[in-house]
């Protein structure tokens, strides 16, 4: 809360303190193995849809800077991919400017690794279309440093054309082998403070912050930590 004071003098032996007080304002944080083609469509909802768990998705990040800087090099996973059988024209896929970015518990994964939603909402004012691949990686530092490599692509999952309608949203799973797996030497742990998406076919990325969650990355680029999937529906 900020208090703004000023005099005023009203006589030469008197002063009337006038205090202006301004309010504070809070504003919230907010699988078969083919190639699949066919087109899904997310419709919104009044209310927030729900996920596998039974749980409302959460609401994206409100401020989530955008940067156009190009992702790092496409095969690592850094730059995303359209994959196979792309539908639709570059004019129906959504940019960064209609999308907000948030996170969601995604699963368990396999032993030693914990599975994160990647949560793209559609806030723009029509409807747009993903397919395939995000360009994923840990972000830190105080100012979106990458942080270690870049998401591998998991190929076995679909990736089906997914249309979000104003208000709906899609998803991408992403697994992260935990970093006390390594060995500190080999891992170089840093606490990120979260993650620079690229959407299939984008070269502009949104940052996602890590909602008070606690990830630590390998800065090491010769450890393989995050594996992302296509993205999905939302549940």
């Amino acid at each position: 809360m900020r208090v703004r004071l000023s005099p005023l003098v009203a006589t030469a032996s008197a002063a009337l303190l006038v205090v202006g007080l301004a309010g504070c304002t809070s504003e919230g944080a907010a699988p078969p193995t083919e190639t699949v083609t066919a087109t899904e469509t997310v419709t919104p909802t009044p209310t927030p849809a729900p996920t596998a768990s039974g749980t409302a998705a959460p609401a994206p990040a409100p401020s989530a800077p955008v940067t156009s800087t190009p992702g790092p090099d496409g095969a690592s996973g850094g730059g995303g991919d359209l994959g196979d059988g792309t539908a639709g024209s570059v004019g129906d896929r959504c940019t960064v400017d209609e999308l907000q970015g948030g996170i969601d518990d995604g699963g368990g994964g396999a032993a030693g690794s914990v599975g994160v939603a990647l949560i793209l909402t559609n806030v723009g004012d029509r409807t747009c279309e993903l397919q395939g691949w995000p360009g994923v990686s840990f972000v830190g530092g105080g100012d979106g440093t990458q942080l270690g490599a870049s998401a591998t692509l998991d190929r076995s999952t679909a990736h089906p054309t997914v249309e979000i309608a104003p208000g709906g949203y899609a998803q991408a799973i992403l697994t992260m082998v935990q970093a006390g797996n390594y060995d500190d030497a080999e891992c170089e742990p840093q606490q990120s403070e979260g993650f620079r998406v690229y959407p299939p076919g984008s070269t502009a990325s949104l940052y996602i912050e890590a909602g008070g969650r606690l990830f630590t990355a390998c800065t090491s680029p010769d450890v393989q930590q995050l594996s992302v999937g296509a993205i999905e529906p939302g549940p």
